[in-house]
Formats: structure tokens, sequence, C-alpha cells
């Protein structure tokens, strides 16, 4: 007997590549958390790099929408906030790589947006409870288009800035970050097989708030891109 699907399976998730009409599909989407330190402070915890490690949450890759997009607020929060970041695309598969190697993995980067039901994430974090309902939801994870790594150099520093209708809310540099990127890819390899279409989104920067209806929101990273997001009114 022939075996039947019972519905048609959903499209595979593809982000744009800048400059190309080539589209790279993506597989899993990381996140490191609290990987700045004054991000770390201002909600409420101190990040001690010599005695902890880095760790990471995930969004399912149906959350990834392209930067350009309107969307509605999202439903079951008050309090939705904008969180930039600095993307590194995964090329190359790879299983307990070294710092050294790590780079070798990248295919690319980008700018995104890591958008958070920050009620909902600080009610789970008080109770004990993952961070699902507070990060993995529909439309939360917001990309730029990738630039490929021979286009930009290996980056390991540059200005990252959000502005929500103009005002800057956040303005850093990827130096800040507490762990690098081959430090994070070296770190992930060790719990994952890493593939092609892996997105490791790397943490954001202080500044992080709400938004309501009606904003929008633009983000750069120097020498990657931007990424902008509209919340529907």
């Amino acid at each position: 007997m022939t075996a039947k699907l019972l519905f048609p399976p959903k499209a595979p998730t593809l982000a744009a590549v800048a400059g190309t009409d080539e589209l790279f599909p993506v597989h899993r989407i990381f996140c490191v958390g609290r990987n700045y330190h004054a991000h770390a402070a201002e909600m409420g915890v101190s990040v001690d790099k010599s005695t902890q490690e880095p760790f990471y949450f995930t969004k399912h890759p149906s959350t990834l929408i392209p930067s350009g997009s309107e969307i509605a607020y999202p439903p079951q929060t008050a309090n939705y906030h904008y969180e930039m970041e600095f993307v590194v695309a995964i090329g190359k598969e790879g299983f307990e790589v070294s710092e050294a190697e790590a780079n070798e993995l990248v295919f690319g980067y980008a700018a995104g947006l890591d958008m958070t039901r920050r009620d909902l994430q600080l009610k789970a974090r008080e109770t004990g409870r993952p961070w699902d309902l507070g990060k993995d939801f529909e439309e939360s994870a917001v990309l730029g288009p990738i630039v490929r790594k021979e286009e930009t150099g290996i980056v390991d520093s540059g200005v990252i800035t959000l502005s929500v209708n103009g005002e800057v809310k956040q303005n850093s540099d990827l130096t800040k970050l507490i762990w690098n990127v081959p430090e994070i890819i070296a770190h992930l390899s060790r719990f994952y097989h890493l593939q092609p279409g892996d997105l490791i989104y790397t943490g954001t920067p202080d500044g992080v708030g709400p938004v309501v209806a009606g904003d929008k929101i633009t983000g750069t990273v120097a020498g990657v891109g931007e990424v902008e997001l509209r919340i529907a009114k």
C-alpha cells in the first residue's frame, strides 16, 4: 500500500541572500541569551564568563519573516519588546569544532530582530519554566538579507543600533559580545551537529523596550546590513 500525506507539508522557510536571487533554506534558529553585560544588567542578572557558559533558546523556522514586513501586534501580551541582533548564517556541517575552525562554518551575516513577549518571558522565568511563550511565537524572528562572508570578511566588530520611529534605542558594538562568534559556534557545536541553514542570533545589547501598534522599527549592523519591521495600526 502506498502511503499518502494527510495534508500538504508546509513549504520550507527561505531567507534572502543580499544582491542575488539565491535563497538560503533555514534549518534551525538558535538564539544566545544574555550575551551583552549591559543587557544582562537591565534584565536584573549578571554574567560571569569565567564561571558560566553560554545558554540558548530556539525559535521554530516558521517564526521567521523577512525584513520590511508589517505584522499585527501579537496576542496575549501587553509588553511586546524589540531586541536587535547580529545574526550568523551557517553554511557547512560542523560538530565539536574548535574556535580556530569555527569561522569556516560561516556562510554569511545578517541583521535581525528577536521580538519578545516580555511579560510572558518574565512570568516563565519567575516560575522556572521554559521561555517558549515569550520567545518562540509566530512572526517573532525578523531577518534582513544575508550577506556572504566573502563580501564582508570575518565580522568581529561594528556598531549595532536600533531605532523606533527614528529615535535611537539601542547603540552598542559587536566587540561587547560576552561570547564572540567563534566561541559561540564552538560551544554550540558541542551539543548539536551544526548544519547548513542554521541561523544563530547572537544576543541583544541593552536598551530593549516596548513597541505599540503603528511603530516602525529599524536596525543596523555596520558592514552587514539593515532590518525593518512595522507594527500595524
